[in-house]
């Protein structure tokens, strides 16, 4: 016997379980520490920030708990549950229910949406830091000096912007440009940023101690070349840096249509700044280029940027599920949420429940990033 709209709820926030848990320690101990977080602790003190804070931390505890939470592999067939109604019985599990009905595979729609956040979240939030190193790495020197810097680098950026964004997803993650081996090469370039930015780090910081400078400058760029090579080539002979071609695309793309956004706010904020008092103080004590960048100006454009990426990780989730309905996702049979929307959507008249819940994961996820955003973006105003 089917279960009733009551009992499907109830169901469904039991299995959550792990993640109601999760969340209780997470944010009991960020109230704990609220006094030592800064910006982050002063979430608190907005219920947007809150709310949208609860929405992000629920879909990132689930993305990380899912096999606990999900009752049934996602890519599981089971005989006689297609297009099954929510709360219809499994048969030959007794107990066993597809809480939110079975799709035209005969998958559990329930189960496919949880694992659907962890598909989604590996890539949006890593692919927005690579894209955001990239941006700050070249966003601060074309700010900072200006003059024919500022003018190369600008014009690059401007040239990606001006090309429509869905039109350029679509052509960087069609299967036939693999062949070509631009998203090799692509990834070799943007892969690069985050070992440039950590080495620029390291540098510019302990510039003048060698014997600090050399051991951390020589790790950086052991780990930095080992998942250099692994992630855009697939030379990691270990296997822990590794992507498949058809994510390696994807978070290509992300990076590559991210960055000069990224770029242009990084270097609009610091030419703000470059003019304050602490910058002119810096350059007085002799301090290098890279150090006042990297050391003084970046640590006071935070607030602005933090706020940025919150936004940037929902456009990204948005831009992921728009690709994923147009059947450009990372493979066929993904749980991604836009393919899972694509998938119900041929069948929404007649069965609608494979379509609902991962189109209302998508939505909730990315209201939540955005009055996350919102909220820190309050709180920094206030100091």
């Amino acid at each position: 016997m089917a279960l009733g709209w009551s009992e499907i709820t109830l169901n469904v926030i039991a299995a959550f379980g792990p993640v109601w848990a999760a969340m209780a320690l997470v944010l009991g101990a960020a109230w704990a520490l609220r006094a030592r977080l800064g910006l982050a602790g002063r979430l608190f003190d907005s219920p947007v920030g809150m709310i949208g804070l609860a929405l992000v931390l629920f879909w990132a505890l689930t993305a990380l708990l899912a096999d606990q939470v999900a009752p049934f592999d996602p890519l599981a067939q089971l005989s006689g549950m297609k297009n099954k109604k929510p709360g219809w019985p499994v048969k030959g599990a007794p107990g066993a229910y597809y809480l939110l009905g079975g799709d035209n595979l005969a998958r559990d729609v329930f189960s496919r949406m949880v694992h659907g956040a962890r598909a989604v979240l590996s890539i949006a939030p890593a692919a927005t830091l690579f894209a955001f190193m990239a941006g700050i790495t070249l966003g601060l020197p074309a700010g900072f000096r200006g003059g024919w810097t500022d003018a190369v680098l600008s014009f690059v950026a401007n040239l990606v912007l001006a090309f429509p964004v869905i039109l350029l997803f679509y052509l960087l993650v069609t299967p036939e440009i693999r062949q070509t081996g631009v998203p090799m090469v692509m990834a070799a370039a943007l892969f690069a940023f985050p070992v440039a930015f950590a080495v620029l780090m390291v540098s510019s910081r302990h510039g003048g101690v060698p014997g600090k400078l050399w051991p951390r400058l020589a790790l950086v760029l052991a780990v930095g070349g080992w998942a250099w090579l692994g992630l855009a080539f697939g030379a990691d002979p270990l296997g822990v840096f590794a992507m498949d071609p058809n994510l390696l695309n994807v978070f290509v793309s992300v990076v590559f249509v991210n960055a000069p956004a990224v770029f242009r706010i990084v270097r609009g904020l610091t030419m703000d700044v470059r003019a304050r008092d602490y910058v002119a103080a810096a350059q007085t004590r002799g301090e290098g280029q890279w150090f006042i960048m990297l050391w003084e100006i970046l640590p006071n454009i935070r607030g602005p940027l933090i706020v940025d990426f919150c936004l940037r990780v929902g456009y990204t989730t948005i831009l992921l599920g728009t690709l994923g309905f147009f059947g450009l996702g990372v493979s066929p049979e993904s749980p991604d949420w836009g393919m899972t929307i694509n998938e119900g959507r041929k069948l929404l008249t007649i069965h609608p429940h494979p379509a609902l819940p991962p189109a209302f994961a998508l939505m909730s996820l990315v209201l939540g990033l955005n009055l996350l955003a919102d909220g820190l973006r309050e709180q920094s105003l206030k100091h």
